[in-house]
């Protein structure tokens, strides 16, 4: 069985590492060791950590990324994912000795197995690790293989978009509250109806094609519809999506002039 190492034991990184350690054995360094300990593993150093492992899996945050620590994990013949939001792979590749090398953009949902998470690798990866990079994103969630180019405009989609769709929701839900609805239930109707939504798509359908089917002549539907155009509810969404993306593309320039 291949070792995969987590350096960094936050949320994100525990959260993948609990979904793989079927198929892994995994080891955890963190310099908080109090949270290796929680998840009952055993206590290591990180050069221990990184002679041991067959994958090193690198989930702190990005503000902790330096020069410095990059290059003291670098291993010739290992293997690397990161998980760092913003820190391209021409940092990584720059700072790290390794043909094999994976980006990962995962949202939040992989503490669930539900992440959406994308995956860009180095050009002289081998067949062998991209089919392990491929099998870990895939262990919490869907995994899609992206060019790094389309990584912010991902981020708009699904890194970030999980905030506005829970937004959504809420929003949904208060209106409801109002409405006479508890909270608790109508959060609930409405988390249904996101699920009800979502399964008349799973098939491919556009799902702007199935909307006139729910509209009726001078029905509900159609004058909230009116309601939202008359708000902005498009608009908004196309500028906060954009937001996010753009803002992705600032934080991995300032990476690159930080780190390069």
């Amino acid at each position: 069985m291949k070792k995969a190492l987590f350096i960094g034991l936050g949320n994100m990184g525990s959260s993948i590492l609990s979904s793989i350690k079927d198929r892994f054995e995994v080891l955890g360094y963190d310099t908080d060791s109090t949270k290796a300990e929680k998840l009952a593993l055993k206590k290591i150093t990180l050069e221990e950590g990184i002679d041991a492992a067959d994958i090193i899996i690198i989930a702190i945050k990005p503000q902790f990324v330096t020069k410095e620590f990059l290059s003291s994990i670098s291993r010739k013949g290992k293997n690397y994912i990161s998980i760092c939001a913003g820190i391209p792979l021409e940092v990584l590749e720059k700072n790290i000795d390794s043909g094999n090398i994976a980006r990962y953009m995962p949202n939040l949902a992989a503490k669930e197995k539900k992440a959406v998470t994308a995956i860009a690798f180095s050009d002289g990866s081998d067949e062998a690790f991209r089919k392990d990079a491929f099998e870990i994103a895939s262990s919490f969630g869907s995994a899609f293989l992206l060019p790094e180019s389309e990584f912010s405009a991902f981020i708009g989609a699904s890194g970030s978009l999980i905030a506005y769709v829970l937004e959504f929701i809420y929003a949904s839900s208060m209106a409801a509250c109002n409405m006479g609805l508890p909270y608790s239930q109508a959060q609930s109707i409405v988390a249904g109806t996101m699920e009800s939504a979502l399964s008349l798509i799973r098939d491919g359908k556009v799902a702007s094609a199935l909307i006139p089917s729910i509209c009726s002549a001078k029905g509900t539907t159609i004058k909230g519809m009116e309601a939202l155009e008359e708000n902005g509810f498009q608009n908004a969404i196309y500028k906060a999506v954009k937001a996010a993306a753009d803002r992705s593309d600032e934080i991995e320039k300032d990476s690159k002039e930080r780190l390069l």
